[in-house]
């Protein structure tokens, strides 16, 4: 059967379109993303110290290795290893007899050569009476004062020698030198020491006072040559990496060039460490305190986020929304920034969820009672 061709006028073609824009459904709305949610902090206005903070390690101020100045048997030790003695306290005895003998044999030749002198004397004082006379001869004379002098300088050897034979028995007893505390004991009673032997008889260590030295960074030279010569003490504290009880102390030195290969400078902090909580050897956190510095502005280090344009935060505005602010940082310490530019005492700042964030975002804050009161804004 014919079917006749339907002719689409452009009146006809109009309504059809009509038709099936109203059969299509309207478009949804645009969803926007949810709240990021984040930790802040407020930034806080006050007066902070200005540290600087290194490792160290423990030194004494002075160590001596303790050996003979004689050769001898070793015949009594006098303390336990470990000990804490004093200056001046008899460590050791070497047997004194050989040196007892030796110097009597001294003393007995200088007085045997006194006498000779003695003797000398006489026949010099008669051969010049009789050369005053005309009686005595010239030759015999001169004779008899050579044999004076030669007996003085006898009698001068034996006086020295008498000295030195006194000195080698003061050294058969063996003192400390310093105040400190003993080490391993090397030698036992019973055994021949010498000056020469390897090991020393013992090593004391001074432990009160007690350095720590530690490096800083050639920039922050400037800093601490101002605070130490303007001050002259700089307070130091020093704390056992592995734990223990804080040490306070001053600063004592600071070298006189930087470590071309380190581009660090060496520093001395002493310590009274009456305690004996520092002990040589021993790696420690230090803190040096230069001054203070008022009204600054500080938060938290984790804030304080690094980009290709420098150090930035994001400042939680009052719509909740999130500013990225590039800001200027003094220093870090103890788990605080301090803040130079960029950011004012009161403002809010993020301090986790940084990932999340783009400048204009919406946020949801986790922590709320780490915003500040209404109006606090400094």
């Amino acid at each position: 059967m014919y079917l006749p061709h339907t002719i689409l006028t452009p009146r006809r073609l109009a309504l059809l379109l009509l038709a099936l824009a109203g059969c299509a459904k309207p478009p949804a709305p645009k969803a926007e993303p949810a709240p990021a949610p984040v930790s802040v902090a407020t930034a806080d206005k006050k007066t902070v110290a200005v540290q600087v903070r290194a490792i160290g390690s423990v030194r004494t101020i002075s160590t001596v290795n303790v050996r003979p100045a004689i050769a001898g048997e070793l015949t009594h030790v006098h303390f336990r290893e470990g000990d804490t003695v004093r200056r001046g306290q008899k460590l050791f005895t070497i047997d004194p007899r050989p040196f007892e003998a030796a110097l009597q044999q001294a003393e007995a030749t200088l007085a045997r050569n006194l006498a000779t002198l003695k003797g000398a004397e006489l026949s010099l004082a008669r051969v010049e009476r009789l050369g005053s006379s005309g009686i005595g001869s010239v030759v015999e004379a001169d004779s008899t004062r050579a044999t004076v002098e030669a007996d003085r300088a006898a009698v001068e050897a034996d006086r020295a020698a008498v000295k030195l034979a006194k000195l080698q028995l003061e050294y058969t007893t063996i003192t400390a030198p310093i105040d400190g505390r003993t080490g391993a004991l090397h030698v036992t009673a019973g055994n021949r020491i010498s000056a020469a032997d390897a090991n020393p008889l013992v090593v004391i260590n001074q432990l009160s006072p007690i350095d720590v030295q530690f490096a800083v960074p050639e920039r922050a030279l400037p800093t601490v040559m101002a605070a130490f010569e303007g001050r002259g003490r700089l307070r130091a504290e020093a704390t056992p990496r592995h734990g223990g009880p804080k040490a306070i102390g001053e600063l004592t030195f600071v070298d006189n060039a930087v470590e071309p290969g380190t581009g660090t400078v060496q520093l001395k902090s002493q310590f009274p460490n009456t305690n004996r909580a520092l002990w040589p050897g021993l790696f420690v956190d230090v803190v040096l305190d230069l001054n203070e510095r008022p009204n600054s502005v500080v938060v938290p280090t984790a804030a304080v986020q690094s980009g290709q344009k420098g150090q930035y935060v994001y400042v939680v505005l009052p719509e909740q929304t999130v500013e990225l602010r590039y800001v200027t940082v003094a220093f870090e310490s103890s788990g605080e920034t301090v803040v130079t530019s960029g950011l004012k005492g009161g403002e809010v700042v993020v301090t986790d969820g940084h990932l999340r964030l783009a400048p204009g975002l919406k946020v949801s804050i986790k922590n709320p009672s780490a915003l500040p009161p209404a109006g606090s804004a400094k």
